[in-house]
């Protein structure tokens, strides 16, 4: 029996009828219709996601099973983490286009680190983090144990000794219910976030070795095996919120198994999605149209392609919102 859906879906139906609307509209059904169908679906994170608070979407998405892995970049890993923790320290800046220079130097002097209108806290969010993390990465280089990034920060969520910090409701931390569930995670680059620059200056420091965390190449390797394992059937789909590595690190897993590891019958995609305000300009990935990825073995002639052009803070949220019903 068809459950009754919820007002924001009842919305969406009526008036989301063309252009990006209509867009957005059929990405959902499209995602639905996927996971119906058997199919599973990696969700990739680019940008500030976590900062938009995304989490309090993509949380109930993640614990009702709507998503079987994730692609993020190292700052989306870490500052659902740190809107947990230091969220009432939060700065907003409404005002962000009219900040002069000066401006924006009050508040790097003041310890604030700006991300659109928004302003992140150094010593309540990154140093508070920082303090705690360390100890557990130090506690795995002693015993000469590796993890990967997604791994150490697994631990401590689940250790509750950030628990005394938590500064908004639980479940609205995507990284907690990814927890919960040991959701599978891959950070491409996640060297270039901040906790990846604070490791890399404990290691120039002398303090931890390199090799404590995984790499990048084992994260790779480590996709090719899941990505075997789960294809049967309806497949996996790709469901992408932003460019950038975020996405194009895991979307190649199925070229380099077809072409590298010469598995020629190993599944495309089987369903594609991409949120983007990128143009579509010369060389550029995140801007591209979904059709290009057929040419890099990336998507089938066949796969549901759909790109929504559209801000991913409005529109992912709408998505997820007809994905639960709500």
């Amino acid at each position: 029996m068809e459950v009754t859906r919820g007002p924001i879906s009842q919305f969406i139906e009526k008036n989301y009828r063309h252009f990006n609307a209509a867009a957005l509209m059929d990405a959902a059904k499209g995602y639905e219709t996927h996971l119906l169908e058997g199919g599973k679906m990696m969700v990739t994170l680019a940008g500030a996601m976590s900062t938009a608070e995304l989490g309090i979407s993509l949380a109930e998405m993640i614990r009702q099973d709507k998503i079987a892995i994730i692609s993020c970049t190292g700052a989306n890993l870490e500052e659902d983490i740190m809107n947990l923790v230091a969220h009432s320290h939060y700065k907003r800046v409404p005002n962000y286009r009219d900040l002069s220079p000066q401006d924006e130097w009050d508040l790097l002097e003041n310890h604030y680190n700006r991300v659109t209108d928004t302003c992140i806290p150094e010593e309540e969010a990154f140093r508070r983090l920082q303090k705690h993390i360390y100890q557990i990465w130090k506690g795995a280089d002693d015993k000469g144990e590796r993890y990967f990034p997604h791994e150490y920060m697994y631990k401590i969520l689940l250790s509750g000794e950030l628990e005394q910090y938590y500064e908004i409701d639980p479940k609205n931390s995507w990284m907690l219910a990814a927890a919960e569930k040991n959701l599978p995670i891959v950070v491409p680059g996640w060297e270039d976030s901040t906790m990846g620059n604070i490791f890399a200056s404990y290691v120039i420091k002398g303090k931890i070795k390199a090799v404590t965390m995984k790499s990048g190449i084992e994260y790779m390797a480590w996709l090719a095996d899941w990505y075997v394992k789960n294809s049967e059937g309806k497949g996996i789909g790709f469901f992408q919120i932003g460019g950038g590595i975020a996405g194009d690190f895991p979307i190649c897993v199925v070229p380099m198994l077809y072409q590298d590891m010469e598995m020629e019958k190993i599944p495309f995609w089987s369903y594609f999605c991409q949120i983007s305000d990128s143009t579509t300009s010369y060389g550029s990935y995140s801007g591209a149209v979904p059709n290009e990825k057929i040419t890099w073995g990336k998507l089938d002639i066949h796969t549901p392609k759909f790109i929504v052009e559209s801000d991913a803070t409005i529109v992912a949220p709408l998505i997820f919102a007809w994905l639960l019903k709500q």
